[in-house]
């Protein structure tokens, strides 16, 4: 599957940041502030994890020739984190070729003008021209997931530079965390940069929260176990989540609800099916008492997630399932009828897979890649055709 979408992307789109699998062409989108090759760079680590060398080196001579970084539009400060400096850097991790840190750090530079803010809360979008931030007004906000998810790179941005200065932008991002006053231990999705008080309380595990958590429980892995800072926001995040936001429906699925200033929106989203695996990931380092209880808690979420594909007629999960009316793990709104390529699912079967060695998982994973490959197979048969896997 993997060498089908490269040599696609490959043929009909390479450099540009996304492949249109049905116009066949390529499409830059308005995020990156006028970066190229976004899937070049997302797709680096795992072309070398998967030995495909041939088609690593076609990546890194893009990189080293073709990748530019005097653009001048506006970007996604998260986007173009998690995207190409998490790309980057992976690859250098994997390699130790120069280029991908050199690239890395460079980036890194461009987007420190985010967090000139008067909280040191950085705002969402980033002019690569002016260096200013976007949407600097006392009424804006900045959300939970894009600025709690750059600790990881920022840390290793410092580490390859010797320059302090990333290090310290993402340390005072925990430290306003840490002051301000959190509803029921909750973390809402808003936070003004201006002033530094929560802008609404709507708080979620899925859509404009997600990585946020995950972010925590992989700073105190990624720290060996030192950061416990992290360590301790995880877990009380994780119990005021267990307190207010789990619930079990009468069908007898667990899932994790949406809360809005104390009334719960009974629905999950695709996104939030990343938590049964990064609950089983950070049970190992609870509490003993917790240990089990957390394993078991990572099963039922991905049973539950599991439920929303093979309920629906293609074997692919809507982007939202609710729990109401009589109806469990589906989507109801036609709004919320669509897959969009989501890895969520798919994650948490890898972690439960890794954690148990439980067959079902991967009977899982088969089921929801053959789904994938006969929606492909039929709309856009150039990109994988599932007769053709050995």
């Amino acid at each position: 599957m993997m060498q089908f979408a490269w040599q696609s992307y490959k043929r009909y789109a390479m450099g540009k940041n996304e492949l249109r699998p049905l116009t066949k062409d390529g499409y830059e989108g308005n995020m990156f502030g006028g970066l190229s090759g976004a899937t070049v760079i997302d797709s680096l680590d795992t072309l070398y994890l998967m030995e495909l060398k041939e088609e690593f080196q076609e990546a890194k001579a893009w990189v080293g020739e073709s990748f530019h970084l005097n653009v001048s539009g506006e970007a996604s400060l998260f986007e173009v984190n998690i995207r190409y400096i998490g790309g980057l850097l992976s690859a250098f991790y994997l390699t130790g070729e120069e280029v991908f840190r050199i690239k890395a750090i460079r980036l890194g530079e461009k987007l420190l003008p985010a967090f000139n803010t008067p909280t040191g809360i950085p705002k969402g979008v980033v002019s690569f021209k002016s260096g200013n931030w976007g949407w600097a007004t006392a009424g804006s906000s900045s959300i939970l997931a894009e600025f709690g998810s750059l600790h990881l790179e920022f840390l290793h941005l410092t580490e390859l530079s010797g320059n302090q200065v990333f290090a310290e932008k993402v340390r005072n991002i925990r430290k306003v965390l840490r002051k301000i006053e959190k509803p029921f231990g909750l973390y809402p999705n808003f936070l003004s940069p201006v002033s530094g008080n929560w802008v609404q309380h709507h708080v979620s595990v899925g859509g404009l929260g997600d990585s946020f958590y995950e972010y925590l429980i992989k700073s105190w892995l990624m720290s060996g176990k030192t950061d416990m800072e992290a360590k301790n926001m995880y877990y009380e995040a994780l119990e005021a989540i267990e307190t207010y936001l789990l619930n079990v429906s009468p069908g007898g699925l667990t899932y994790i609800a949406e809360w809005r200033g104390g009334i719960l929106d009974h629905k999950m989203g695709h996104l939030a099916c990343f938590s049964g695996g990064m609950i089983a990931l950070g049970a190992e380092d609870a509490k003993e008492e917790k240990r089990a209880h957390y394993r078991e808690l990572a099963a039922q979420i991905t049973k539950t997630c599991h439920e929303s594909y093979a309920r629906s007629d293609t074997k692919l999960g809507p982007e939202a399932f609710w729990f109401n009316s009589g109806r469990e793990a589906v989507a109801t709104q036609l709004s919320e009828s669509y897959y969009i390529l989501r890895p969520e699912v798919v994650e948490s079967y890898m972690y439960l897979w890794r954690q148990t060695h439980n067959p079902i998982y991967r009977e899982w994973g088969w089921e929801g890649g053959a789904g994938l490959g006969e929606i492909l197979s039929d709309r856009s048969r150039f990109l994988w055709d599932p007769r053709r896997v050995q």
